[in-house]
């Protein structure tokens, strides 16, 4: 990455980027070097800083090109110029030619050549692009056959215009419910740990409760239509009625049995919930000694923008490299030969690659802060900054199994990128066995990474533990994983749902609130578009501060395996787990012996790492 950046910089031209340049090489807004076999290059364009192009609307969306000879002029184009007359009299009051170089402003009028040098009429409104120096028409509509279905819905009726100007209006309340909803996350991740025991048995019950009625419903439906006479059915609606009441059977036995494979899950599960709930509120105590992670989203998104930017330019940097040539028409093109020309494959690899890097970051930092808070006996013995401290080591250990986590879902994501964009251009072309495999295969890659990701933050955290490399620590991590699955699938269901229902209710909460305000807003008639804005933003805030504490409960968990697999509680041997975990180790401690099989056997459930740090 650093290779393509420095050689797109060298080689390309930034002065090609920001300014632009003519169909002929020549930089707008300086004086250039006549090219070799090249006419009316090597022009003097200092008060000539715009570039123009005679036709705009003639985009080549293959090429990602205006298909359109490019000029630099003094100005653009304000107003529409309709005629020739317009054109001449534009460049005799601005001092702005927008024919080409070739034909003098007093020849417009009387050439014969005027139709073919000169601008496609009628000349559109055009203004600048800020910092690029291009003329860009004004109106829209001048694309209007590569967008035919946007173009007649904004001429056709006024819906979007009272949409913007809902947004412009309500600019205000879209702000302060946007505040609302970043408030109402970080009150969420400290009322959670007092309500968690009570919203998880909620959550339960309701679960139970809904799959009882639903089946109940169905059964119900199914007695209800057995039980009415045939007699009252039309003959043509017989055949129709006997295949609902098969289809209402089929339902009903299959809720039954997902019913009574439910109850048995939450029966055998019942017992780890309460290692949920003792997790959930050690992570909200953790944020109270390290309220530093709550901004954690925030670095890591300010780290993911600035890494945008720098690729975003580096891209087209890279876009001006190579040497001037001449295309079919004459006109001169800057092209890469050879393997060069291919560096920006790797590039868009490292976009992948080095976002997926800086998210990984994020969870080592995570990690690296609540394992030092978990194994610190005296918490006023905490280092000032757990967080500082956990990205200092990050960045003296831990760069190397980062960067080889995030390569693996690297290797798994691109896949998945090139079979969806396959996918989407023979759509419609493909037959049905070929879509099934193509979308067979997306959906496994899209599990895969899933399933690595878990695996990954799992990784990082026995890093964090045991400062070991990336494949050990994975290793370590599946160990704990696979032998206490029963465990993980409690606090990932329970504790996801608990989460997902935090979120909605964040979202749900800053809507009504949008929907309330909005309803005396009386300056616009629209306000779907402000609503839907402020409650996708907050969807996103509740998603960033719920993830990391959902992040900072499996660290727990990890954390936990491994103090019940070296300590037990005897002098010596003390916990470092909080009180509430050793609650619930004494609790399961008393169940075991009270069911005849003695000893700490559900501690020693848990089957945490082989090396003790």
């Amino acid at each position: 990455m650093g290779f393509i950046c420095g050689f797109s910089v060298a080689t390309g031209a930034a002065a090609r980027l920001v300014s632009g340049y003519d169909s002929y090489g020549n930089i707008c807004g300086q004086k250039n070097a006549k090219l070799e076999a090249v006419p009316n290059s090597g022009m003097d364009h200092t008060h000539r800083k715009y570039v123009f192009f005679l036709d705009p609307c003639n985009l080549d969306l293959i090429n990602r090109k205006i298909k359109s000879v490019a000029l630099c002029v003094a100005a653009c184009p304000r107003q529409e110029l309709k005629t020739l007359s317009d054109v001449q009299k534009f460049a005799e009051t601005n001092g702005s030619a927008l024919c080409t170089y070739d034909l003098k402003p007093s020849e417009y009028t009387t050439s014969s050549k005027a139709s073919a040098l000169c601008p496609k009429l009628p000349v559109p409104a055009s203004a600048p692009i800020p910092f690029f120096h291009r003329c860009a028409p004004v109106n829209i509509s001048c694309y209007a056959k590569f967008a035919e279905a946007l173009i007649t819905f904004v001429s056709d009726n006024s819906v979007l215009h009272r949409l913007i100007s809902g947004v412009m209006t309500s600019k205000e309340i879209i702000l302060g419910l946007c505040l609302l909803s970043l408030v109402l996350s970080m009150i969420l991740m400290v009322i959670i740990r007092y309500i968690s025991r009570v919203l998880v048995w909620i959550v339960t019950i309701l679960v139970i409760l809904g799959s009882l009625g639903g089946t109940g419903v169905l059964w119900w439906l199914y007695a209800k239509q057995r039980r009415s006479p045939k007699e009252a059915v039309l003959p043509e609606q017989l055949q129709i009625a006997e295949d609902n009441l098969r289809a209402l059977l089929i339902y009903a036995v299959s809720a039954t049995v997902f019913t009574v494979i439910l109850f048995l899950i939450m029966l055998v599960m019942r017992k780890r919930v309460a290692l949920t709930i003792a997790l959930f509120h050690v992570a909200g105590k953790v944020f109270i000694h390290l309220p530093l992670l709550v901004f954690q989203p925030f670095w890591t998104f300010f780290a993911l923008v600035l890494f945008w930017v720098y690729w975003i330019m580096t891209l087209l940097f890279l876009g001006t490299t190579g040497s001037a040539v001449q295309n079919d028409q004459g006109f001169v093109e800057f092209r890469v030969s050879g393997p060069l020309q291919y560096m920006w494959w790797y590039h868009v690899v490292g976009l992948i690659w080095i976002s997926e890097f800086i998210l990984a970051c994020q969870q080592m930092t995570v990690a690296g802060a609540v394992v030092t808070y978990y194994f610190t006996r005296d918490k006023r013995n905490l280092p000032f900054t757990p967080i500082l401290a956990s990205v200092n080591r990050l960045i003296r250990y831990h760069l190397g199994t980062v960067a080889k986590g995030s390569f693996i879902i690297t290797l798994v994501k691109i896949p998945r990128m090139i079979l969806m964009y396959i996918h989407s251009q023979l759509k419609g072309k493909e037959n049905a066995c070929a879509r099934c495999v193509l979308k067979s295969c997306i959906c496994c890659l899209w599990c895969l990474e899933k399933c690595l990701n878990y695996l990954n933050q799992n990784a990082y955290t026995a890093t964090a533990i045991n400062s070991t490399n990336f494949c050990t620590s994975a290793k370590d991590a599946f160990v704990i994983l696979v032998e206490n699955a029963l465990r993980v699938a409690a606090i990932n269901t329970v504790g996801d749902f608990m989460l997902f229902l935090g979120k909605v209710l964040i979202v749900c909460s800053t809507g009504l609130a949008g929907i309330m305000l909005l309803n005396y807003q009386q300056d616009y008639t629209v306000w779907v578009l402000p609503l839907i804005i402020v409650c996708l933003f907050a969807f996103l805030v509740a998603h960033c501060f719920l993830s990391i504490y959902e992040m900072v409960v499996d660290v727990l968990f990890l954390c936990f395996a491994i103090d019940t697999k070296y300590n037990d509680g005897s002098p010596g041997r003390e916990f470092y787990m909080d009180k509430v975990l050793m609650e619930f180790v004494e609790n399961s401690r008393k169940a075991m012996k009270e069911a005849g099989k003695g000893g700490v056997a559900d501690a020693r459930e848990l089957k945490p790492m082989l090396k003790k740090r």
